[in-house]
């Protein structure tokens, strides 16, 4: 019999593509369309839209098409995860809380309920299974890679998962979509916070956090603004700093939770560079790893391998040496180790 597949049908080209080739392989194909969010009035939220072009796809390639509402499991565990976070000056990441809470364990799990083999995601990553143990590995089109935000991955999710269109560049998958004439084959791409889409911000978190004055400081002490939403800054940070009177752009180097202040200046401030980092637990994607060991890592989405040591100290936290100091490094953002072959290693929050 045919393996059944319940594939994600987003509205955007990489998942028709994906639901198109797993047509051409022989899988018994279903398509479901995620409802997480929608936008109270006033506040754009296109997925209706979504919904639609999604119907269009799953029509012309002939495969039963369900709408799945998962808005309370989202709301749980990612927008008050995103909520609380924010309240106590800690920048999150929604993505990866939404691949591992939402996607591959909320709709996972009734996927297998409903009798599916596999669920199948259009994420830019490939899935490489060798005796029995299933491997992360970046995609071949390393500038689009999501491997970062799937590093918190079990051996289950990665087993069960499917990743359709692992061996093909972005510019390939657009040509594969025009050339067998998908509906939505032109739509053009999108970039948002997993599901919340392009929202203003300081409205979004206003639902759930009362603003306040805090205070923004250079490195010398000197005040320079007071700012009510200054907590939602995260270390690196330029956008939103508006700050009149300075002659070069400034950047967030350091915040002070206690006494309610974060810390500005130039991009050349030593306080934004370190090469050092610590890690309260580490979690192995596929199998522990001998220590020390060398590889490479990331601190953030997109920012491109830096080598470094993984190993523990006198105190057996673990701890990572760069070879090179790297540029705000951000406690509780996720750090991704990866090794020579570009196989995710193992993951967890910088501390």
């Amino acid at each position: 019999m045919k393996k059944r597949v319940l594939v994600w049908l987003s509205g955007w080209v990489d998942s028709a593509v994906s639901a198109y080739l797993l047509k051409e392989q022989g899988y018994d194909v279903t398509a479901w369309f995620m409802i997480n969010y929608l936008a109270p009035e006033g506040e754009y939220c296109p997925t209706k839209e979504d919904l639609e072009e999604a119907k269009k796809v799953a029509n012309f390639l002939e495969i039963p098409f369900f709408t799945f509402d998962y808005r309370k499991d989202y709301e749980k565990k990612v927008l008050d995860y995103m909520y609380e976070w924010y309240r106590k000056w800690i920048t999150p990441n929604p993505d990866i809380m939404c691949n591992s809470e939402v996607k591959f364990k909320v709709f996972l799990d009734e996927a297998l309920e409903l009798w599916f083999d596999y669920i199948a995601m259009w994420h830019y990553a490939q899935i490489v299974e060798k005796d029995w143990i299933f491997y992360l590995k970046k995609w071949v089109d390393e500038n689009k890679d999501q491997s970062y935000f799937l590093a918190w991955l079990n051996q289950k999710q990665l087993s069960k998962a499917i990743f359709p269109i692992w061996h093909l560049k972005k510019t390939e998958v657009r040509e594969l979509a025009l050339k067998i004439w998908l509906p939505n084959a032109k739509r053009k791409d999108s970039q948002w916070i997993c599901f919340v889409w392009k929202v203003d911000l300081t409205k979004f978190l206003e639902k759930k956090i009362n603003p306040k004055p805090w205070v923004v400081k250079d490195t010398s002490g000197k005040i320079l603004w007071e700012h009510k939403w200054v907590f939602y800054y995260t270390i690196g940070q330029r956008k939103w700093l508006d700050i009149w009177g300075q002659k070069e752009p400034i950047f967030v180097v350091k915040k002070d939770l206690e006494k309610n202040e974060i810390i500005v200046w130039t991009s050349a401030d030593l306080e934004l560079y370190d090469d050092y980092l610590e890690l309260k637990n580490l979690q192995f994607l596929s199998k522990e790893i001998s220590l020390p060991a060398f590889g490479k890592a990331k601190i953030r989405y997109r920012q491109k391998d830096q080598n470094c040591i993984l190993n523990k100290n006198s105190d057996w936290k673990y701890f990572v040496k760069f070879s090179e100091k790297q540029r705000a490094i951000t406690s509780w953002q996720i750090f991704a180790f990866y090794d020579e072959n570009d196989f995710l290693l193992a993951s967890w929050v910088i501390d």
